[in-house]
């Protein structure tokens, strides 16, 4: 089952670091996050980002975080949140992910629990009351869009670890490598990363027809307006792991992309030039994808003139893709990569 691999997905390491913690200690309400004990780096840390740098002078016990990515990291490195954002989107009844959720039950502080994170809604922007309310130690940003102005917000809450240098550019490898070392786990981090890139490697070699298989991943839409579609740049984290797969994006979108953007507009008025086996796109159901397939603009697009469109309206299965990280991407490998092999099969 899908559940049962995301638990296993770093083979030795993810599931270990889960389970030591939580058999050693167990999460407590009064310090919202595992044993640090054991940890791989010397505290005081300091961590360069795209505002300047933080030190974190001891290793945290309180654990915030906001937008994504950022608590999935820390789940995979054992260390429970005190506060983190209720999915929104792509969520469960919980307000969170079926791998959250196994990985919260792992740790002993499930939705509902005692220990469960406080969980606030990001609908509105960054919620600095909730996560001033959780007493944090740290805050975890590494994957976000925070503006430097909620930054210094963030700030005056606790030492924030932002990201590198663009607003959702950040790679999952380079989010579970800050994450580590903010948490004082950067040896725990590294294997992750090195058993997730593997996992990756594995499943690809069982659908070969990926390999070498062009792409272009975006998002249709016929009720959109003017700018039916939208194409992700290199710098976003879809492109990136259909690149991890063996897949080459088309590089009309590398040169038509804007600087520094994680996403571009294309006029419908020339779909016929995004010549790719494949567009990649979410849809909001099947009665989408027949629009986008029958629109007179949209269907000129030649991966779907071919038979080349892979468009699946699994919110959840979309977000282990778009906020890719070291706990997500077992289920995306499990559940969206097939889809890709198939298609593939198919065009070539």
């Amino acid at each position: 089952m899908a559940l049962s691999r995301m638990r296993s997905l770093a083979a030795v390491a993810a599931v270990a670091v889960l389970s030591l913690s939580a058999c050693s200690t167990g999460s407590t309400s009064d310090t919202g996050t595992e044993s640090t004990a054991g940890s791989s780096d010397q505290f005081p840390v300091t961590i360069e980002h795209a505002f300047g740098e933080t030190t974190i002078e001891s290793a945290p016990e309180r654990v915030a975080t906001v937008s994504w990515v950022n608590t999935d990291t820390a789940l995979a490195l054992g260390v429970v949140p005190v506060g983190m954002p209720l999915y929104e989107w792509g969520g469960n009844e919980n307000g969170t992910t079926p791998w959250i959720d196994d990985a919260l039950e792992e740790l002993g502080a499930p939705i509902g629990s005692d220990d469960a994170p406080v969980q606030y809604s990001e609908t509105d922007g960054i919620n600095f009351d909730e996560i001033a309310a959780t007493t944090p130690d740290v805050i975890l940003a590494a994957y976000s869009g925070i503006t430097e102005e909620e930054y210094e917000k963030l700030t005056a809450i606790a030492p924030v670890v932002a990201y590198p240098e663009t607003p959702y550019y950040t790679s999952w490898q380079d989010s579970a490598a800050m994450i580590g070392k903010a948490l004082g786990k950067s040896d725990e981090a590294a294997q992750l990363v090195e058993d997730t890139e593997k996992a990756i490697a594995d499943k690809a070699a069982e659908y070969p027809d990926l390999a070498g298989t062009s792409f272009i991943y975006g998002n249709l839409d016929t009720t959109a307006g003017a700018d039916q579609i939208s194409i992700y740049t290199s710098g976003d984290n879809r492109p990136k792991f259909l690149k991890e797969l063996g897949m080459v994006q088309a590089p009309i979108v590398d040169e038509n992309a804007p600087e520094d953007a994680f996403y571009l507009t294309w006029s419908p008025e020339r779909a016929n030039e995004l010549e790719a086996d494949l567009f990649v796109s979410w849809v909001a159901d099947d009665a989408a994808k027949e629009a986008i397939t029958a629109d007179p603009l949209l269907s000129q697009i030649p991966a779907l003139k071919n038979g080349g469109l892979v468009a699946d309206s699994d919110n959840t299965l979309t977000l282990s893709i778009s906020a890719a990280n070291v706990l997500s991407i077992p289920y995306a490998l499990d559940n969206f990569v097939p889809l890709l092999g198939e298609a593939a099969a198919q065009v070539k």
